[in-house]
């Protein structure tokens, strides 16, 4: 499920990320930002486990808090899955994330997966658990 998901990121036009497929405008964006790598992450439904929206809302602006508090370049985004079977998530990408501190982050917020991007702009899933 997590291979199909579409990550898509706000205010960025045509900016979504299929895991194992190139994408120039996350290139161009990383570029902009001299980020040399690039994190699609969430705080929603941990390890898979539905909570409600106001939990996940809340969840959300706490990790954005964290993020923008390390001084992070945060978009916001979702990622869906296209046969709807499950609720679009509230996500960030997180510019200049490494993997080791994305997949920190994955584990802090009990999430299954994270995606993450280097510099070839190929998003790849890295499974937590």
């Amino acid at each position: 499920a997590y291979r199909a998901t579409l990550y898509e990121v706000f205010g960025v036009e045509g900016l979504t990320l299929r895991i194992g497929a190139a994408s120039g405008e996350l290139s161009r964006l990383m570029a902009e930002h001299g980020a040399r790598c690039a994190a699609f992450v969430t705080a929603c439904n941990p390890r898979s486990q539905a909570l409600s929206e106001e939990v996940n809302r809340e969840r959300g602006a706490t990790l954005l808090a964290d993020l923008v508090a390390e001084g992070r370049v945060c978009l916001a985004g979702q990622g869906r899955h296209p046969d709807g079977g499950w609720p679009p998530e509230p996500s960030l990408l997180v510019l200049g994330l490494d993997r080791v501190a994305a997949s920190e982050l994955g584990r802090r917020w009990d999430q299954n997966a994270v995606v993450w991007v280097g510099e070839d702009a190929t998003p790849e899933l890295v499974l937590l658990r």
